[in-house]
């Protein structure tokens, strides 16, 4: 019995030590488990390898010798084994500045380390995708807790960054620009047209970015990397992926296929995506303002106003979409690389709910509003050189060919006559780019060309009769803008700890249209514009020492006048019209922004970011007289004559936080707050809100991963915007927001509450299963004219092969 019991003492006191002399190897900034690390003492006499929760024995290890770590994407690090038992156990290794989660394309045409740049970027990856589920790249952008979204309907998403919007922001797609001469200040839905299922990595630039990417880069650049092509050495391989997606706010279904076929120095992929959206049901516990109580129908010949049998049902908000993706790599050698890149996009009609709900003396104001197809194309073709040259190292060539459609419908409440306008553009764009690396420092350097050609038409079609007949168009027929660029960059890493950045650049804007003179009397025939900008950015990236990470940026941005705004006719808001202005010129930004990471330990970060811009010469919508008429009658009403116009300054400050605890291995919390200010001039000097300046925003992240399953609980939260914290343009949309205690608008505060579960089935198969919104409050995101999905069950699937 003695003999039993010392023999069950003995295996204890062994085990226990064997358990004390096992190890884990972690990632230093996540966390994470690093399993496969090579464990080995000087002469590699003994050696192990780490298993797939990072855990390796180092009981054969003596306990004076020095133990090395190697692990590809790691730097090697070397320990005693005292130091390592002292740490708990734990060895940290850090990422190397290859590993791709350290470098990103946004800051440049070329990769470069993310620990050298000056700008905040925002990288989003396709697990991020997964997890979070979005249902459109807006919804994705959201998902970030940086980038506020507007919605005017569902098939639709305006970022804001910083205070700024629409055409002060820039898009774009494998390094190609998205925006185009008819991008509007009004909020815009084309950064749906891109597919979050396609996308391989998103960048998102926080604030200024004209010196690299030009016009319209004044708040930020969101940019999104499709799938990319994959060769296979040896024989020829197949793979892909197949995702499904149901979600039951809008009762959705996804469908998403990818799949490529790679030889040794060939690779084709192929992507589809179809998603069906139904009406979406908003939640129940908010603003009644919010409700839709009845709508409109054409009922025997006439409209008829009938009552929503679910006001909670957000009738006529439902669209469906489709995708493709086609992608061509060929490299012949180690030198050169060719690269064909097709994408098309298309949705149904989707209607503009924040106009179906618009009322005007207690009745509705329109029987339809809707947008046609959403059409969108790209092709670009891109060649990559490496090389020794004298003048660089690295060469890239991109030319490109995009064209979008999209028209626009609307008729009165029992109006027999249906507006329509279709605007179609043909944009072609040539970049060509350079690097050339020294031994601390690399020359970015370049020169870019756009084209866009604008096709606009508009009819008036009697549905009564069915006749139709020519309309003033939304644009000048047969418009062009051009840009003509050069630029260049420098990164100095001035030693281990500092690193410099600095760059220019200038751009000639060319802009020519033609006024139809049939329905409008102006007093011009033409808008020519010949302009230049100069625009410049310098700033440090200090690493003081191990705890402290700091970041200063000045930079300028410009966004030179566009079609739209040189030379757009439309209705800006009820008994409002817009018209042309031919003496526009460029708007600049001056921007200072103060970074600092913070990590007190190895398990805790904060970051923190302070940022003013300045806005000068900023177009802005204003009253005007066209030849001596300040009102003239447009789409048979009566209108007030504005224009855009140089005639404000604006100026936009605000602050971020964030910050990110591993509480354990498996658990992390992490954390997201954005606070701007802006404010506008009046023509009488006076100052209102900033329009696009979005209220106090973020998020909050509990995941909790070991091996094979992960969850997510999180919650997403908007500050309050009181009526005289509105803009005036704002105020004067009551059908938008929620009413105060005095009737005025204002836009509530609001949470929502979810939970998002991930279990890896096997190597092929993976299950997605979200609740969001869970004690479903009724909600809108400030500026949005549908409200936000009630509680939203969705379920995913995806198959890899």
């Amino acid at each position: 019995m003695r003999a039993s019991i010392a023999g069950a003492i003995l295996l204890f006191f062994i085990h226990s030590l064997s358990n004390a002399q096992e190890i884990q190897v972690l990632e230093q900034t996540s966390n994470e488990p690093i399993p496969g690390v090579a464990v080995f003492n000087p002469d590699k006499s003994r050696s192990t390898i780490t298993d797939l929760d990072g855990k390796a024995n180092i009981s054969r290890f003596e306990d004076s010798e020095m133990i090395h770590f190697k692990h590809m994407g790691h730097i090697d690090a070397v320990l005693s084994k005292a130091a390592i038992v002292a740490n708990n156990n734990k060895v940290y290794l850090e990422q190397h500045e290859n590993q791709l989660e350290q470098v990103v394309l946004s800051a440049g045409r070329f990769r470069m380390s993310k620990e050298e740049t000056t700008q905040k970027i925002v990288s989003l990856s396709p697990a991020d995708v997964q997890l979070f589920s979005p249902q459109t790249a807006a919804d994705l952008l959201e998902s970030s807790g940086q980038v506020f979204v507007q919605k005017s309907q569902m098939g639709g998403g305006s970022p804001m960054i910083r205070g700024f919007s629409a055409n002060r922001l820039l898009i774009t797609v494998d390094g190609v620009r998205m925006n185009t001469a008819i991008f509007r200040s009004g909020n815009l839905q084309n950064v749906v047209s891109v597919d979050p299922l396609a996308v391989e990595n998103t960048e998102v630039l926080i604030g200024p970015g004209s010196v690299v990417y030009g016009s319209d880069a004044v708040g930020g650049v969101m940019n999104f990397y499709t799938l990319k092509p994959k060769f296979s050495a040896g024989k020829t391989g197949f793979s892909g992926n197949a995702y499904s997606r149901y979600a039951s706010a809008n009762n959705e279904k996804t469908l998403h296929v990818d799949f490529n076929i790679g030889r040794e120095n060939w690779a084709f992929l192929t992507g589809v995506t179809y998603s069906d959206f139904e009406d979406l049901r908003m939640g129940s516990d908010g603003p009644e303002e919010y409700l839709r109580p009845e709508y409109v129908i054409r009922q025997g010949g006439q409209d008829v106003v009938v009552n929503n049998s679910n006001e909670k049902l957000q009738k006529f908000t439902g669209y469906n979409q489709i995708n493709l993706l086609q992608k061509i790599k060929y490299m012949p050698g180690n030198d050169w690389d060719f690269n064909l890149g097709l994408i098309y996009s298309t949705t149904s009609d989707f209607p503009r709910y924040d106009r179906l709900i618009q009322k005007r003396d207690g009745e509705f104001r329109l029987a339809e509003w809707y947008y046609g197809p959403q059409t969108w194309f790209m092709g670009n073709f891109k060649i990559n050189k490496e090389g020794n040259g004298v003048i660089y190292d690295k060469a890239q060539l991109t030319a490109a060919y995009q064209f979008f459609e999209e028209s626009r419908n609307n008729r009165g409440f029992n109006e027999d006559i249906r507006f329509n306008s279709t605007e179609n553009v043909d944009a072609s764009s040539m970049n060509l780019d350079f690097e050339k690396d020294f031994e601390e420092s690399r020359l970015f350097y370049g020169t870019e060309y756009v084209h866009n050609l604008v096709t606009s038409s508009a009819s008036q079609f009697n549905i009564i009769s069915e006749d139709s007949q020519a309309e003033a168009s939304r644009y000048p027929d047969g418009s062009t803008w051009q840009s003509l660029a050069v630029y260049l960059s420098y990164q100095w890493k001035i030693n281990s700890k500092l690193s410099f950045q600095s760059g220019a650049r200038y751009n000639h804007i060319l802009v020519d249209a033609e006024f139809d003179e049939r329905f409008f009397d102006f007093p011009f025939s033409e808008a020519n514009i010949n302009t230049g900008a100069l625009t410049g950015s310098a700033g440090i990236n200090w690493k003081q020492n191990r705890f402290f990470r700091w970041k200063v940026n000045l930079s300028s941005a410009f966004r030179a006048p566009n079609i739209d705004d040189v030379g757009k006719i439309f209705d800006s808001e009820p008994g409002a019209v817009v018209v042309p202005n031919p003496d526009l010129k460029p708007e600049y930004a001056y921007n200072g922004e103060l970074g600092l990471d913070w990590t007190p330990s190895r398990n805790l970060q904060f970051s923190f970011a302070t940022y003013y811009t300045r806005l000068k010469d900023a177009m802005v919508r204003r009253d005007y007289q066209l030849d001596g008429e300040t009102e003239i009658e447009y789409q048979g009403e009566p209108s007030r004559v504005q224009a855009i116009q140089n005639a404000s300054k604006a100026y936009v400050y605000g602050f971020e936080a964030g910050v990110a605890y591993n509480i354990s291995v498996a658990l992390r919390l992490s954390s997201q707050i954005n606070l701007t200010k802006g404010e506008e001039e009046q023509e009488d000097g006076t100052k209102v809100a900033l329009r696009h300046a979005a209220p106090l925003f973020g998020n909050t992240h509990l995941t909790w991963h070991k091996k094979r399953l992960k969850f997510d609980l999180f919650a997403e939260y908007n500050g309050q915007l009181d009526y005289q914290d509105l803009a005036p343009s704002e105020k004067g949309k009551a059908y938008l927001y929620a009413s105060d205690q005095n009737g005025n608008p204002y836009s509530p505060s609001w949470y929502t509450l979810n939970l998002s579960g991930q279990y890896e089935i096997s190597e092929a198969w993976l299950a997605t299963v979200s609740l969001e919104n869970i004690t479903d409050q009724r909600y809108r995101t400030y500026s949005s004219g549908i409200a936000a999905a009630g509680r939203n069950l969705i379920l995913a699937m995806k198959y890899s092969f």
